[in-house]
């Protein structure tokens, strides 16, 4: 079910006014898509980073622009001012909901996994993994469990079962997660006594002694 978000046009494209957008509380963005005319817009900043963070970044976003007109996005990219943190700028990908499309979804792991319990390092080359699937069926994040991987093991694309919904466009030899044997720590070399230098001690003569002593009286 898409999320519904209200937007506004915007009109007047001087960066005067889209700078007091942003001091309102607002970003400026662009509504394109096939077949349509761009449309410049502008959303509650604060609205969108919770629909994001909340339904993930592939979201199906109902975008209620003023003026009776409403269509089905996705949050295709955005800009953040870095030194601000702000979001300053957002653009919206109109979607066919009857047709499939391509996306990056984030993978997570479950578990912990036997090889980690006995001191083997588990790693993760793939975070995202490329699907194809209709906008209704594009998943919220891929769940893996790493629960029963030994030292050794890995997870590939292929090990992963088909969906129903979507496909998954990776190379199916690619490595997801694997669990590597421990480090071995390098030994420190030790010193050979043949390489450390005796101290050398001298005597003193017996007219350095009578020197000494003469200076003590």
């Amino acid at each position: 079910m898409a999320i519904t978000l209200k937007a506004n046009q915007r009109q007047d494209l001087k960066q005067s006014v889209t700078r007091e957008l942003r001091q309102e509380g607002n970003v400026p963005g662009v509504v394109y898509g096939k077949e349509k005319d761009p449309v410049t817009v502008s959303v509650n900043s604060i609205e969108l980073l919770k629909t994001v963070r909340d339904e993930g970044k592939n979201a199906i976003i109902s975008l209620d622009i003023d003026g009776g007109s409403t269509v089905n996005v996705m949050l295709h990219e955005y800009q953040i001012d870095p030194l601000k943190d702000e979001l300053i700028h957002a653009d919206f990908y109109v979607v066919n909901m009857s047709e499939e499309m391509d996306v990056e979804v984030p993978v997570h792991l479950e578990g912990e996994s036997i090889g980690s319990k006995e001191g083997g390092v588990l790693q993760q080359p793939m975070y995202e993994l490329a699907i194809r699937a209709k906008p209704s069926d594009i998943p919220e994040e891929i769940l893996i469990d790493v629960s029963e991987l030994n030292i050794g093991d890995s997870i590939m694309v292929s090990d992963l079962k088909a969906a129903r919904n979507y496909e998954i466009t990776e190379d199916e030899n690619a490595t997801i997660v694997s669990v590597t044997p421990p480090e071995e720590m390098p030994e420190e070399p030790e010193l050979e006594e043949a390489d450390q230098e005796p101290e050398v001690i001298t005597e003193k003569s017996d007219d350095e002694e009578e020197e000494e002593k003469e200076e003590q009286e």
